[in-house]
């Protein structure tokens, strides 16, 4: 069974049309299980109904024809159910309804699985059968496995056609909205540009052609060019490499031959696809026929043949094989990629970027904290798409919602210039009000400090309306380096941040690194990096870094009073009592080189930060060892609800707005009042508009989020009152789903004449 439902699989996947793929299935799969039909109903949300996709044992008139209500008949009880049916006489069950169209008459064993993408009804896959009997469990297990591969392809296929389409001959006001999630607030309009696109059968997306004579010139003019590379290729190794190496360039002439590969490639040109489609297809099958092989010898071929594919496609193509294609960014670009990196932004030119759409990633990926760190609206999580469908179309980017509209028309792109235009008035508005203090209406006067670190040329740690650095992140200068730097670099660093504002606090977090944050020449491989070795667990365990690092960072502060410490990852108080044992070492060690110096060095504050679960039930014992705490949300949302934040698949259940996250940050905000330590909230909430009304109403008088978001908080601060939020916050503390805390802060907003902070528009 696991043999035939392998292949099946793999036989549909490759099939570039929706329909002749589901037409194969049925076909295939009466083939394999002996039944005597089989049919594939998909949903259309819009009209409420399943259709009749595609079938082999039904009428094939009814294909396209027969729709079926979401609550109608055996198909829409699978659909509402979410489970399978196994019938043995379909026509006897209450929820049967007659479709003459179909004509099923003579069918009465029925067997349907619901096919479901993420928790959606994609459609139904149903088995029947003329005579009356139970499906076995074997089949029905056979069934509802294959169900659930088919999803992920069908939801692939559905947004491939759709924006191949893109290509073809469509209406003019034709456009594909795909949904995201939420990465960095605001609006783009620009040109998707997929940095270093790499020229392979695997990145090229199916494309359609009427003009098979063209394509066939350009596709035989490619295998010529090919055969002759080959040809110079074999005569250099001629003395170089035995025979049996060799003997691989007998398999490319063999394959490129007019009666091997060409016959195939030239047929389906004939059928409409243009020559790099053509070739595609073809040659992934002469891919999977090799390994499926049974001799390893023969198997490993495989690679040859997608080798040799690549060369073709890059003739056709006019370029080199296995580069990639390096363009300079329009404009206005739109940064599209697998998943955005520091490197990636640190190279791309800042005044071109203008959006970025992840593919993977979630609202606190690392992607999307470094967009809201650069003002970038940033769509993360878009799946479903092979992302070079993407590359060099028109898009419009909504940060807000997560939506990204790709080839809009003339009308969404009028109204989105408006919205756009609204938001930059609002954004006049905020910026006029920089200079002024963060108080609330009622005189509630609140801390604003800011994040830095995540990128050395992306982003300033200055900003003379903020009341300090409230998270330095020093890991950025480690992981640029090829090595660890040493304490004069380190020192040399930090003593030019601290001495920028000497008079305002400046907290520097230890090394940070783990989880998704790697050393290139200190790599760490590990089943659940985010709950392994990272953060203060690594740098105890080397004495030897962490020492270096307080070294320097107390050597840059001499003569200084603003170096605050802060340890992260912090689980346990022996934690917390070793680093300050290590840091009194080092500070001993640096007071007597700077008093040999004529230099004063003062004891700089130590704290924690809190963003482990197990810390909140600890807060009196670490509160007499520490000077400060400062809660890292994005990591206590992450373990309190065990959720990665970089995964997708799972990125819906990551909310700081959950009813535990907001329990927790208030039962910390109250303890660490009676317990009278000051308390700052350093992760993404504190820069995003609901999270600042929650936070202050909570107690919180700190708050440190990145530049770009200071003078937006600002401006919500003065906007409210601390017994408005307060009123708000004692209702959402009742409620059970996030999704209605959401509704009830961003309902506050609004009538608090804050929308425009959270959608678009003013």
């Amino acid at each position: 069974m696991l043999t035939t439902l392998k292949r099946i699989v793999q036989e549909v996947n490759q099939i570039p049309v929706l329909d002749d793929a589901l037409n194969c299935l049925a076909n295939r799969l009466i083939e394999a299980l002996g039944v005597d039909s089989c049919s594939i109903y998909l949903a259309d949300y819009d009209q409420q109904h399943f259709t009749l996709t595609a079938t082999n044992g039904l009428a094939t008139e009814a294909v396209g024809r027969v729709s079926i209500g979401f609550s109608e008949g055996l198909i829409g009880l699978i659909g509402q159910r979410e489970e399978p049916i196994n019938i043995s006489d379909a026509q006897s069950h209450p929820r049967f309804k007659h479709y003459p169209e179909v004509q099923e008459d003579l069918y009465h064993a029925f067997l349907g699985a619901p096919i479901i993408h993420q928790r959606k009804v994609l459609g139904v896959l149903t088995l029947q059968q003329r005579e009356k009997r139970r499906f076995s469990e074997d089949e029905e297990a056979f069934l509802v496995t294959l169900a659930m591969q088919l999803a992920v392809e069908i939801a692939n296929a559905k947004a491939r056609g759709s924006i191949n389409s893109l290509t073809e001959n469509v209406p003019k006001d034709w456009q594909k909205s795909l949904r995201g999630v939420p990465g960095s607030s605001g609006l783009a309009s620009g040109t998707g540009y997929l940095l270093n696109l790499l020229v392979s059968l695997h990145n090229h997306t199916h494309k359609r052609s009427d003009d098979s004579e063209t394509q066939i010139a350009n596709y035989r003019q490619a295998v010529k060019q090919t055969q002759d590379d080959m040809a110079v290729l074999s005569e250099r190794m001629q003395n170089e490499v035995p025979d049996d190496v060799r003997a691989i360039f007998e398999l490319y002439h063999h394959l490129l031959d007019a009666n091997s590969l060409g016959r195939e490639v030239e047929k389906k040109i004939k059928e409409g696809w243009d020559a790099p489609t053509s070739l595609k297809m073809v040659v992934e099958g002469y891919v999977r026929q090799f390994q499926s092989m049974n001799d390893p010898y023969m198997r490993e071929r495989a690679v040859d043949v997608e080798d040799m594919g690549n060369r073709v496609l890059a003739n056709i193509l006019g370029i080199t094989s296995g580069v990639t294609i390096k363009r300079e960014p329009p404009q206005h670009s739109i940064l599209i990629a697998e998943e955005v990196t520091a490197a990636m932004l640190a190279e791309f030119p800042s005044e071109k970027l203008v959006g970025i759409v992840s593919m993977r990633g979630s609202n606190n990926s690392h992607a999307a904290i470094m967009a809201r760190a650069m003002g970038v609206p940033a769509v993360m999580g878009v799946t479903n798409i092979p992302i070079n469908l993407l590359n060099e179309k028109e898009i419009l980017l909504d940060g807000y919602t997560g939506d990204v509209i790709v080839s809009p028309n003339l009308t969404i792109r009028r109204e989105f210039e408006q919205l756009v235009l609204e938001e930059q008035l609002l954004s006049e508005r905020i910026h006029a009000v920089d200079s002024l203090p963060a108080v609330t209406t009622d005189n509630c006067q609140i801390s604003l400090f800011v994040n830095a670190g995540l990128s050395l040329e992306s982003e300033s740690n200055n900003n003379p309306d903020s009341d300090g650095v409230g998270l330095f992140r020093t890991e950025i200068p480690f992981m640029m380096r090829e090595r660890f730097p040493t304490e004069q670099e380190q020192a040399d660093l930090y003593r030019e941040l601290l001495i920028a504002e000497p008079n305002k606090p400046f907290t520097m977090r230890t090394l940070d690194v783990g989880g998704d944050k790697p050393l290139p020449y200190f790599p760490i491989t590990e089943e659940n990096p985010f709950l392994g070795w990272r953060g203060i667990r690594l740098t105890l365990d080397h004495p030897e870094i962490f020492l270096v690092q307080i070294r320097a960072m107390l050597r840059a502060s001499i003569g200084l009073e603003n170096l605050r410490i802060m340890l992260p990852m912090i689980t346990s108080v022996s934690e917390v009592s070793e680093a300050k044992r290590l840091i009194k070492q080092a500070f001993y060690e640096v007071e007597e080189e700077a008093q040999q110096q004529g230099e004063h060095l003062y004891r700089p504050q130590i704290g924690v930060m809190l963003e482990v679960p197990a810390v909140i039930y600890q807060l009196p014992q670490l509160a007499k060892i520490v000077d400060f705490f400062s809660v890292g949300s994005n990591d206590l949302t992450q373990y309190l609800l065990a959720v990665d934040r970089n995964n997708s698949r799972v990125a819906d259940l990551y909310d700081s707005y959950h009813p535990a996250v907001l329990s927790a940050l208030h039962t910390i905000a109250k303890t660490a009042g009676v317990l009278q330590k000051p308390i700052t909230v350093c992760g993404e909430l504190a820069g995003e508009p609901g999270g600042v009304v929650l936070l202050l109403a909570m107690g919180y008088r700190k708050l440190s989020m990145n530049n770009h978001n200071l003078s937006k908080v600002k401006w919500i601060v003065r906007n409210i009152s601390q017994s408005d939020a307060e009123q708000l916050l004692a209702k959402v503390l009742t409620l059970n789903n996030p999704q209605d805390v959401r509704d009830e802060v961003n309902l506050y907003l609004e009538l608090s004449g804050l929308g425009g902070l959270v959608r678009a528009g003013n």
